[in-house]
């Protein structure tokens, strides 16, 4: 990517990160066919995340705008996600089809990181059904149900003062029950 797409040369600077927290400085000291070499300079502990811990818990959407919200939301700083199957959610996952969909989803966040120079990849946690994470026990950060028409608009929530999981929809909406 970095020689092809971007079209780097031997002795350009290249910032780069491991998803742990901070950057590294670095030059790239070779250029193969698959292989881009660099000579790490030094360590730079800056810190990118923002000082809300929200956690995005989406139900599964379909076609790219499961990928789109996963982008945006790495984009605007969240630092966990969780995939969540609803009654409504038109895209159903079992087995090596949810284990493949689960690393795309997880390459999504980590290009969405290099395209916004988040250096910590936020956790994706496994996919699971909305009842078992409803049923999360006590200890659960404060969650927010986002609903159309909903009595309190978003604005007008304090500011959480810990963790807060924020639960989004499928195209269709809740059902009653859920």
């Amino acid at each position: 990517h970095a020689a092809h797409v971007l079209r780097l040369r031997v002795g350009d600077a290249v910032t780069l990160f491991n998803g742990a927290g901070g950057e590294y400085r670095a030059t790239i000291s070779a250029i193969g066919k698959r292989e881009v070499t660099v000579a790490v300079a030094a360590h730079d502990p800056v810190e990118r995340e923002s000082p809300l811990d929200i956690a995005l818990v989406q139900a599964v959407s379909s076609g790219d705008r499961m990928d789109l919200t996963l982008q945006k939301a790495v984009e605007l700083g969240v630092r966990r996600l969780v995939p969540v199957e609803s009654e409504r959610c038109v895209v159903r996952l079992k087995g090596e089809r949810a284990d493949k969909r689960m690393s795309h989803w997880q390459q999504v966040v980590i290009s969405a990181c290099e395209q916004c120079g988040r250096n910590r990849v936020p956790e994706l946690q496994a996919l699971v059904s909305l009842e078992a994470w409803l049923a999360a026990g006590p200890g659960a950060p404060r969650r927010w149900v986002l609903l159309p028409g909903a009595e309190t608009p978003l604005l007008d929530l304090p500011r959480p003062a810990g963790p807060v999981e924020i639960l989004i929809g499928p195209e269709g909406g809740f059902t009653d029950a859920e």
